[in-house]
């Protein structure tokens, strides 16, 4: 089903009502305390004498695709998968890789072969043991078209093969050098899953997962709930938490809860213990109440970015892109909607990871004078009814989003809308639910928001890189040499200061050149009751319970 409507003026005028009262709550409000990924980590460190048992019940914004981590394209089912299954390496927020199920490894002079020592001692949920096999397995099962593998078969790009040397001794053989290989393998949707349980289940690996982690899967109630417990024979995690055995928690259990009032409501009224992404009218309550606690870390990778579709007309004219990201007053967008709880995005890649090209940062302000001019140049001109014209065509902007109004997405649509009226340029918002459809399939948007938890700033290749007209289109649609030759060496360059430039030339072009608008960089929060402690986030920003404890 597509919802396909241009917003009204009486729709407008009540998003704009709304959003006046809610700038009028912020004002009574207080500062915000955020807690981040070392805070929590040394909240996790002082539990010395942390309560053993308990289940702590954790409100989900929206449902896990499936547990299936090579299969998983939701940000959302890395919260439960990841604590279902390890990793081979862990990713620190200092960028460093250190050992989890892989003790040790060495890379050849060409970047071309990792080999892997790996623990003795672990073994899966279902009691099969881990080993170089069960590696091998893993990897050659995301590269089966058969497992219809998403973001797990680009994290393992560019992986050609797998070879055992012994039980506990396994050599990856890569298509070419890559500096992200390492990290990407930190990352939950390369997490091992038990080959015994892959085999038995096929296609519903995803609804009886089974790995090496901290908890073990119980049930899966579809929309409702999805249930682990304690996984008492676990002794094998990584140095980014403080407990290196079982976790302290009898078991978790994870509440769908997609309502924002509900979700947190359900908080405040002691239903569950903890609810994540907590909206920004919410927080400032919470902050002010002795009960609860407030957990913030923003997440790395790709912020939230609008992609302007390069391929359309007429966006595909610097001039016209350029008064857009003129007449944008993003700033006024992140404040009015988030009430100084997200960071505005600057840049292609968000602060944190590596790369990160802080010199964007204040570089653009709204110019509208200069925006007209642009338009005025390219021949757009004014029409009675206040939109541009040109050879007898309405200069149209098609800006597509999803529903749920995830992050209050739509209603960025709606500000947009607003303000690129003040140039003449007719926006039209479809929402709809069949986004892989109307984006990825059909390529039809002019303007479309997206972002990407990720530990490495090759994450710009997938969207920057000239694509292949016989596989799937970039969002961006872009196509230069130079930024290709920018991103193939950053691929494969050993020195670091070197790296770092190449990224930060990616992304001065890429905001030069008006290919994108970045938005917001998202915060990660979670509103939990007081008697829970412990709970802290991976690099990434996602939630780890290993540490957790719930106190009487």
């Amino acid at each position: 089903m597509k919802i396909h409507t241009r917003i009204r003026k009486k729709s407008i005028a009540a998003v704009s009502l709304a959003l006046s009262i809610v700038m009028m709550l912020t004002a009574c409000g207080g500062s915000q305390t955020t807690q981040g990924t070392e805070s929590v980590k040394s909240q996790g460190a002082a539990q010395g004498n942390s309560q053993q048992g308990g289940e702590l019940t954790f409100a989900l914004a929206t449902s896990p695709d499936t547990l299936d981590p090579h299969r998983s394209g939701l940000a959302v089912s890395v919260r439960v998968i990841r604590t279902i299954y390890d990793s081979l390496v862990v990713q620190l927020p200092d960028n460093t890789i250190k050992p989890w199920l892989a003790k040790e490894w060495t890379i050849s002079e060409d970047g071309l072969d990792y080999t892997f020592e790996l623990r003795e001692d672990v073994v899966f949920q279902d009691g099969t043991p881990f080993n170089a096999e069960a590696v091998k397995y893993n990897f050659d099962r995301i590269l089966d078209p058969a497992t219809k593998a998403a973001n797990a078969a680009a994290l393992l790009q560019p992986y050609e093969s797998s070879e055992v040397i012994d039980e506990y001794t396994v050599k990856i053989h890569l298509s070419t050098p890559s500096r992200a290989f390492l990290g990407n393998l930190s990352q939950a949707l390369l997490g091992i899953v038990s080959p015994a349980a892959a085999e038995k289940y096929g296609d519903q690996l995803g609804q009886n997962p089974v790995g090496t982690g901290p908890f073990k899967f119980v049930k899966w109630d579809e929309n409702a709930s999805i249930q682990v417990e304690r996984n008492p024979d676990y002794k094998w995690a990584p140095e980014l938490v403080s407990n290196q055995a079982a976790p302290y928690l009898d078991g978790i259990d994870f509440k769908i809860v997609p309502e924002e009032a509900t979700r947190i409501g359900s908080v405040q009224s002691n239903q569950v213990l903890a609810a994540e992404t907590v909206p920004p009218q919410n927080i400032l309550t919470l902050q002010n109440d002795p009960n609860y606690q407030l957990l913030q870390t923003n997440t790395v990778g790709l912020p939230y970015t609008l992609f302007f579709n390069l391929d359309h007309e007429p966006w595909n004219e610097l001039k016209a892109r350029q008064a857009v990201q003129l007449a944008v007053d993003v700033d006024t967008i992140v404040k009015t909607l988030y009430l100084g709880t997200y960071d505005r995005a600057w840049s292609a890649l968000s602060p944190g990871i590596f790369g990160y090209d802080a010199t964007l940062e204040d570089s653009i302000s709204p110019d509208i004078d200069k925006a007209n001019q642009l338009l005025d140049e390219l021949g757009w001109t004014q029409g009675s009814d206040g939109v541009r014209e040109k050879d007898g065509k309405k200069l149209q902007l098609h800006y597509v989003d999803g529903t749920p109004n995830r992050e209050k997405r739509n209603d960025i649509a709606v500000m947009i809308q607003q303000q690129l009226k003040q140039i003449g340029v007719e926006v039209e918002v479809e929402i709809t639910k069949d986004i892989r459809t109307v984006v990825y399939t059909n390529g039809d948007y002019d303007l479309y928001g997206n972002s990407q938890v990720n530990s490495d700033p090759n994450a710009l290749y997938s969207f920057y890189h000239s694509y292949d007209p016989n596989t799937q289109a970039s969002l961006s649609r872009l196509s230069d040499p130079q930024v290709d030759e920018w991103l193939e060496q950053g691929r494969v360059e050993k020195d670091d200061a070197k790296r770092e430039q190449l990224y930060k030339q990616v992304q001065q072009y890429i905001i030069d050149q008006a290919i994108i608008l970045p938005i917001y960089v998202f915060p990660y929060t979670v509103a939990a009751s007081k008697t829970v402690q412990g709970i802290q986030f991976d690099s990434l920003g996602y939630p780890l319970f290993n540490d957790v404890s719930l106190q009487k």
